[in-house]
């Protein structure tokens, strides 16, 4: 019998929902790094709604993403470093750890900046995004069958992404800023033989 097909962007549309999230993720982290069970972070973020969101199913829902997405990256050093090391660095490891939980945030990173980087190209606008998702659209059934609020809503969300990562000064603008990859990060990445994802950071050596 033949395999039914899984798309590997199955999921990519909650994104609408959570976002890059990067205090959540921090205040996630730090509990993490303490050695606490998820059930427990979880109650934790909930009783002192350390997110400070309006309602207690919502806080249970977004500290389940950070742990997810935390656990995406494999990783006890990069969780603790998120917690201890600037806000640039744990930016860039909290994008990390988006590419790895989804396939449409490592592809757009990937396959969009990273190929910018890699032709020494600075431009950037709308029409890269949106040439993204109709190639995706193309090849994968699945996205070709989210409504048209769905893709405007996630190119809103990469772009937010980049902004946040300084990739971008603002949601307008029209080039791209070099970005260097933070040490801990690069070592981290090599260490797990996940080369292919240092494009996205302007990393070719």
């Amino acid at each position: 019998m033949a395999q039914l097909y899984t798309s590997p962007y199955r999921g990519s549309a909650q994104i609408t929902r959570e976002q890059f999230l990067f205090y959540e993720m921090r205040m996630t982290a730090e509990l993490l790094d303490r050695g606490l069970e998820d059930k427990e972070i979880i109650e934790r973020i909930v009783k002192e709604n350390l997110f400070q969101y309006p309602t207690e199913k919502t806080i249970a829902q977004m500290a389940k993403t950070c742990i997810k997405r935390l656990k995406a990256l494999q990783d006890e050093g990069l969780i603790r470093a998120i917690v201890t090391q600037p806000a640039g660095t744990a930016k860039q490891i909290c994008l990390y750890a988006m590419m790895k939980q989804y396939r449409l945030v490592w592809d757009f990173m990937i396959t969009v900046i990273g190929e910018k980087y890699r032709m020494k190209d600075s431009s950037f606008g709308q029409k890269d995004v949106n040439v993204f998702f109709l190639q995706l659209q193309e090849q994968d059934d699945y996205v070709a069958g989210w409504s048209e609020q769905t893709v405007s809503r996630l190119r809103q969300i990469l772009i937010k992404i980049l902004v946040e990562n300084e990739y971008l000064d603002t949601i307008k603008s029209d080039g791209i800023n070099p970005v260097w990859i933070h040490p801990i990060l690069e070592q981290a990445i090599r260490d797990h033989h996940d080369n292919r994802a240092l494009p996205a950071f302007n990393c070719f050596h």
